[in-house]
């Protein structure tokens, strides 16, 4: 709950100051973020980054099946880490009018058709199985981005390729990731 307030109080400071000072502050609001340096821990990662190390391990494993929480069914929205950068190169060099903007992608997907993308990355050729007795989260977050696309700036790096890239990074850096002890 304080992490909301913080975020919320960050927007609104920026806000008054734009409209106080007259100073060009944008506040830029991010959908799921994923790519490089991403925290693969399987206890504290999110969704994506975990599925990638899952996959790669039970395919390391014989192509074990892959236990995911929830139905599959909750649709999200991801947007790869270096198009956020992008979107911020872009705020800083183009005077935005409004002072908050969505930053996304503007489609999703079911966290299902996730599994079985980054399955098909991975090349684990196991099945799927899903722990219906762990929780599926909002069934929906999907982030209106046409005021960043009125403006001028587009997500460029499409899903699959991001995930391939980011799976690339994984494979190439996993001997340095370090788990979490709780």
């Amino acid at each position: 709950m304080n992490g909301i307030i913080a975020k919320i109080a960050g927007l609104k400071a920026c806000e008054s100051i734009r409209k106080q000072f007259g100073k060009d502050y944008v506040s830029l609001m991010p959908t799921n973020l994923y790519g490089p340096n991403d925290n693969f821990d399987l206890h504290t990662s999110h969704v994506l980054p975990a599925m990638i190390r899952k996959f790669h391990e039970a395919k390391l494993k014989g192509h074990e099946p892959v236990r995911l929480w929830g139905s599959g069914s909750p649709m999200r929205e991801f947007l790869h880490v270096d198009e956020l950068a992008q979107a911020v190169c872009f705020a800083v060099e183009n005077q935005l009018p409004e002072h908050l903007y969505n930053v996304g992608i503007g489609q999703d997907l079911s966290i299902k058709s996730l599994a079985e993308l980054i399955q098909s990355i991975v090349g684990h050729s196991g099945t799927i199985t899903w722990d219906s007795s762990k929780p599926d989260g909002t069934p929906r977050k999907l982030l209106d981005v046409s005021k960043m696309a009125s403006q001028g700036w587009h997500s460029a790096i499409d899903l699959e390729e991001g995930i391939s890239q980011t799976y690339q990074w994984f494979l190439v850096n996993s001997n340095q990731i370090k788990e979490v002890k709780l």
